[in-house]
């Protein structure tokens, strides 16, 4: 148990390492004490974080920097080789998802983790919004009783304002697909509601992103939940100029639920049998890139858990069984996929 401040470094200082950054440096109980990218510190914007910077893992494990924790937030293909170097290294791990793109690899990093004795934190901060753990009552407290049917939408832009030539995006070994990029937050939700699938059966396209990726931008997915019900996966990135929807319908013996907006981030239906829905706090907006919109701004509630985990206070919001699960999900998803492409 760490009695004194967490430390932290972040390897990876982009968008969302920066957004680790300012969040570990806003933790009252966390520092922050260096940063790692392959970019030299004058192209990122880093003005603001006075910590030592490195150019390679290797050079920042052999200083004399102290810390406790390593926030990986670098392409998805590199997540779980760095994570397994931190561990080595007797760190703990907070891995951006996915926590990597195939399940051996989320195995091998489960595997140094209890090898070490050491916490791997995945970051679904998606949980963290009011209507998901509003619903997560729902669905524990069986409310809707019986699940019928449940639908999840995401509708969403990336264009070539995100995907950039040269870059890691859209590239198979370091991006991975649509899935484990853009969406995998809300198949965390879903599996975080209604557990695993089964039977999966898809029919996949690339429209609008032939000459800006290497993997399909658009599909529909059927399936059954082991644990009674059926359901389908809507996704997107061809979606014109900006991101249209995320959503989750749930049909129940007792009612219904829709929660939409763009981020999934507003309940638009609550029609439930002698149920009264609470009032709910607003969702923090999306993170915002410039020409394109992410997820929910919950990275604090990343920080914070981590912190009063190591402290003993609490345990993992989203631990290392569950990101291998999402990974394991998007990857029969995925093989269904391949097998589609291979026939054509």
């Amino acid at each position: 148990m760490i009695e004194d401040k967490v430390k932290f470094i972040v390897v990876g200082a982009g968008h969302i390492g920066k957004r680790h950054a300012t969040m570990i440096s806003r933790n009252e109980e966390s520092e922050l004490m260096a940063l790692v990218d392959i970019k030299p510190k004058s192209e990122l914007g880093l003005d603001d974080f006075d910590v030592p910077f490195f150019n390679d893992v290797k050079d920042l494990l052999s200083s004399d920097i102290e810390y406790d924790v390593a926030c990986i937030c670098t392409p998805n293909g590199l997540h779980a080789e760095q994570s397994i170097q931190l561990l080595e290294n007797n760190k703990h791990v907070v891995c951006e998802k996915p926590m990597g793109l195939s399940k051996d690899n989320c195995e091998r990093v489960i595997f140094k983790a209890l090898q070490m004795s050491k916490h791997v934190f995945c970051v679904m901060q998606n949980r963290y919004s009011p209507p998901s753990e509003w619903i997560k009552s729902v669905i524990d407290d069986e409310v809707l009783g019986k699940i019928h049917m449940v639908q999840l939408n995401c509708y969403w832009n990336r264009d070539d304002r995100y995907y950039k030539k040269g870059g890691w995006k859209g590239t198979s070994v370091l991006d991975g697909g649509t899935l484990f990029t853009q969406f995998s937050h809300f198949i965390d939700i879903m599996y975080w509601l209604f557990g695993d699938i089964k039977n999966i059966q898809g029919k996949f396209e690339d429209f609008n992103h032939k000459d800006l990726t290497e993997f399909e931008d658009s599909g529909f997915v059927s399936f059954d939940f082991v644990q009674g019900g059926m359901g389908c996966l809507n996704y997107s990135t061809a979606v014109a100029n900006q991101n249209l929807e995320s959503s989750i319908t749930i049909i129940g013996e007792n009612g219904s639920i829709k929660i939409g907006g763009q981020y999934m981030n507003e309940v638009e239906v609550c029609n439930v049998k002698d149920y009264q829905m609470p009032e709910l706090a607003p969702t923090n907006p999306g993170n915002d890139y410039g020409a394109y919109k992410g997820s929910a701004a919950n990275h604090h509630y990343i920080i914070e858990n981590v912190v009063d985990t190591l402290k003993g206070r609490t345990t993992a919001t989203t631990n290392a069984l569950e990101g291998l699960k999402v990974v394991e999900i998007i990857e029969r998803i995925y093989n269904v996929r391949d097998e589609q492409f291979k026939v054509r």
